[in-house]
């Protein structure tokens, strides 16, 4: 079976770090990283991706929105989008929920079981 792709999109370069040494080194999948939601976009546009976790709070554009843009494209729409947050509140959650995202992590997660909370998510 293929390689997987994931796409971390988060503007925190060492969280970024952490979450792709997780998820090629426990995981084996490759991933892609963006420092921005405007970056992100243009990557899910051009790449084969087979999942796409998202920050909500970002400066540029936050995750919610840009999970909104990804679901009108028809290029993005399918991929499967976990949400990365810190606030995990049962409004907030219920709310994530109602967007139809295939997941939430919460912040801070266990470097050693994201690997497998990821693929738990999304079924693989």
């Amino acid at each position: 079976m293929p390689e997987k792709r994931i796409l971390v999109i988060d503007d925190e370069i060492n969280l970024c770090m952490v979450v792709q040494a997780c998820l090629e080194n426990l995981g084996g999948w490759e991933t892609l990283i963006a420092l921005s939601a405007r970056e992100g976009l243009a990557i899910a546009q051009t790449q084969q991706l087979d999942a796409i976790l998202l920050d909500v709070m970002m400066p540029d554009i936050d995750g919610i929105t840009l999970f909104r843009e990804l679901q009108k494209d028809s290029v993005t729409q399918a991929i499967p989008v976990i949400l990365f947050t810190a606030k995990a509140s049962s409004s907030d959650l219920e709310q994530f929920a109602k967007l139809g995202i295939a997941g939430v992590i919460v912040k801070p997660f266990d470097p050693m079981t994201l690997a497998e909370e990821v693929a738990s998510t999304l079924g693989w």
